[in-house]
């Protein structure tokens, strides 16, 4: 701070008193002050624009639960049903759609919606294991993911592996209630389950392989009420799930995209970059594109194409309104899509009431 010429000769001389002094600082600070407050407050909104690191993960309902549960219910993502939910919505559209086109009673449906939730939740929580475990390392590099059970140390790897044992177990359970040729089908898709971590590792396609094994449901819930698969109907189905998870999953990886350069994850957000909206529009269009003609090769009637409709809608708010640069809006977009997967079972279970309606009538 610079004082008047004549306070500073009055200082040197020795008669300037305490009090005066002070008077003169805060006439000079008063001058100052507005420019430096302005200086402040852009100083400070510059450096609060990009935080470095997010914050911590707020308490939830697991925090109440037994101590020694809690980083293996963590561990299985029990407190984030969404994922649970986006590989359910596959199994749903199947089971519901192969209902329909074989005219089955009520019971059918109902029966392996149960048993395919319930194997979603199960296998789910397994998928999340074995990403945990091949990502213990990465994972206490990504600001994201460095408070999971694994990477925080509060279980050790073999804990990890015995409790995957159990989901596995239990999740074979719940395999073993179909018939033969579902089971040897269900079986088959552990290898793209296990593989899936290797991939972001290399190549800038690991949500590809992700929709592979996500979407397997599609293909498993006809034949679980069918007994063998229908392949016109469930192919196209199960490449609109791809495509679907591609979506997804690539608003998801948006949120870690800058730690996943600096720890050498890939993924489709870094590949697909400035042009992520125009990609992921494509997708979207594939997505309803394959449903629909697999809706059309199972006679689906109109019902079933207003929940594709607002499906279509779903998605194509969400990829208008995210923030691809933004954690929150990534995070948002991506669990608003389960709601796309949600509106297809809708308009499947819509067709499927009044083919039950009109058999009754």
């Amino acid at each position: 701070m610079i004082l008047p010429w004549s306070t500073r000769c009055a200082f040197r001389a020795g008669t300037l008193r305490p009090s005066s002094l002070s008077l003169a600082v805060k006439w000079q600070h008063k001058r100052i002050l507005p420019s430096v407050a302005c200086n402040i407050r852009v100083s400070y909104a510059s450096s609060t624009t990009q935080p470095s690191s997010i914050a911590p993960p707020k308490p939830t309902w697991v925090e109440r639960l037994p101590v020694k549960t809690r980083p293996y219910v963590y561990l299985m993502r029990v407190d984030k049903p969404i994922g649970t939910m986006l590989l359910f919505y596959p199994c749903a559209w199947s089971i519901t759609m192969a209902s329909y086109a074989l005219h089955e009673p009520l019971s059918t449906p109902l029966t392996y919606i149960g048993l395919f939730g319930l194997g979603a939740l199960i296998m789910r929580g397994a998928g999340c294991t074995i990403n945990d475990m091949w990502d213990k390392r990465l994972d206490k590099a990504v600001a994201r993911t460095r408070e999971r059970p694994l990477a925080r140390g509060d279980i050790n790897q073999t804990q990890a592996f015995i409790f995957l044992g159990a989901q596995l177990t239990a999740g074979l359970g719940v395999l073993l209630q179909l018939n033969w040729y579902s089971i040897m089908l269900g079986a088959s898709s552990l290898f793209v389950v296990t593989l899936y971590p290797l991939m972001k590792r290399i190549t800038y396609w690991p949500q590809a392989v992700l929709g592979l094994a996500f979407n397997w449901g599609a293909l498993l819930g006809w034949s679980a009420v069918a007994g063998a698969m229908n392949w016109s109907v469930c192919l196209p189905l199960y490449a609109g799930g791809v495509c679907w998870t591609l979506v997804y999953d690539s608003i998801y990886a948006h949120q870690d995209k800058k730690d996943d350069v600096t720890v050498g994850i890939r993924s489709t957000a870094l590949l697909f970059g400035s042009q992520t909206r125009t990609i992921l529009s494509g997708l979207s269009a594939s997505t309803i594109s394959l449903i629909t003609a697999a809706g059309v090769l199972n006679d689906h009637e109109a019902p079933f194409y207003l929940g594709v409709g607002l499906a279509a809608a779903q998605l194509s708010r969400i990829i208008y309104r995210t923030d691809f640069d933004v954690r929150e809006s990534c995070w948002k977009g991506f669990v608003d899509c389960g709601w796309s997967g949600f509106w297809v079972w809708m308009g499947a279970t819509a067709d499927y009431g009044l083919l039950l309606l009109s058999a009754a009538a």
